[in-house]
């Protein structure tokens, strides 16, 4: 009995106000990638489901995807950035290595209340995040916080490299979270987060931080760019996918019946599509658009979601998994009742 602790229903819930994203206007589509490297429309669209991804000119920049996202947001919630308290950005491809991120998305927005930091999960930072609001939400301790989840992948893609170059793109996607008390809807249900650094170089970039760092010559030039092992990622992603929303159900007791939609991170159809199989979800509660935006890390589910919403396919009291996988590696989800 001795380190057991009484577990509380939480006092208050943290729920979804608001919700935006934002994309460059310049795309790159297969067939402009086929004049770069040794590639096809059908090649890619066949292993991948990408057809057009977004990325940014050179005055682009992370934080100024960020904070149009973050303004849709604050726009949808019908709140004054003001009055914001917590503001995160998932991030790999963040402004410069410091300050943060976020804290030229504060800047911008005049959110003086707030504080600012930046999370670094790769393609789950955004399902991290919300996790993490959750969490001070829940103890009482803020009333609202904002996470943004924006990416300029394109800045460190190798454009030689036909293997990577066909995944990425640019975009940023946002949520406000605030709290509501326990008699109003659930908001952020149940959350769960996992890593396995044994397998970092699935996925990297190693230059520059403090191993590579910029005055020091690298051993292999292509250590600045994005490198991935595609069939271990692909081989890991399914699986973890398949765990992650199967313990989401068991946690919180529903069945797929009660599942409006499991929106994932858009990091290749064919591992959304065969993660779905395994889990027998039905096409209608498998939302993918990874065809018109590519590979967006932590963008994409929050790009997705906003998507979602707007299309119709997700409403007002429905309840939806979100779930991610990505560099470190590492996997998360989040059951929500919207």
């Amino acid at each position: 009995m001795d380190n057991l602790i009484e577990q509380r229903p939480p006092t208050y819930h943290a729920v979804i106000a608001g919700y935006g994203s934002f994309a460059p206007e310049k795309t790159i589509t297969n067939d402009d990638l086929a004049e770069m490297v040794d590639t096809t429309d059908e090649w890619i669209t066949t292993r991948t489901g990408i057809k057009v991804r977004h990325i940014t000119t050179d005055n682009e920049t992370t934080a100024l995807l960020a904070i149009k996202a973050a303004k849709r947001a604050l726009a949808e919630a019908k709140l004054d950035a003001k009055e914001i308290e917590l503001i995160i950005v998932a991030t790999i491809t963040p402004e410069m290595v410091f300050p943060s991120t976020a804290s030229f998305v504060q800047l911008a927005l005049d959110a003086k209340k707030a504080w600012a930091f930046d999370l670094a999960a790769a393609c789950s930072g955004f399902i991290y995040g919300l996790s993490i609001v959750r969490q001070f939400i829940e103890s009482g301790q803020i009333k609202n916080a904002l996470v943004v989840g924006a990416e300029t992948l394109t800045k460190i893609t190798n454009w030689k490299d036909r293997t990577s170059c066909i995944l990425f793109g640019d975009g940023a996607g946002a949520f406000v979270l605030e709290r509501a008390d326990k008699n109003n809807r659930r908001g952020i249900m149940y959350s769960t987060m996992f890593s396995d650094p044994t397998r970092w170089d699935a996925l990297n970039c190693q230059a520059y931080g403090s191993r590579y760092p910029v005055g020091k010559k690298l051993d292999n030039p292509e250590k600045i760019y994005m490198q991935i092992k595609g069939r271990q990622v692909y081989q890991q992603a399914i699986r973890r996918i398949v765990e992650t929303v199967t313990e989401c159900l068991e946690k919180c007791n529903l069945t797929l019946d009660d599942i409006a939609m499991v929106i994932s991170h858009q990091m290749n159809a064919r591992i959304i599509e065969s993660a779905a199989k395994r889990l027998k979800l039905p096409d209608e509660k498998v939302f993918l658009n990874i065809a018109e935006y590519g590979n967006t890390s932590a963008a994409s589910v929050p790009i997705a979601f906003d998507e979602c919403v707007r299309k119709g396919r997700v409403k007002r009291g429905d309840i939806v998994i979100l779930v991610a996988f990505g560099a470190g590696l590492t996997w998360a989800a989040n059951v929500i009742e919207f």
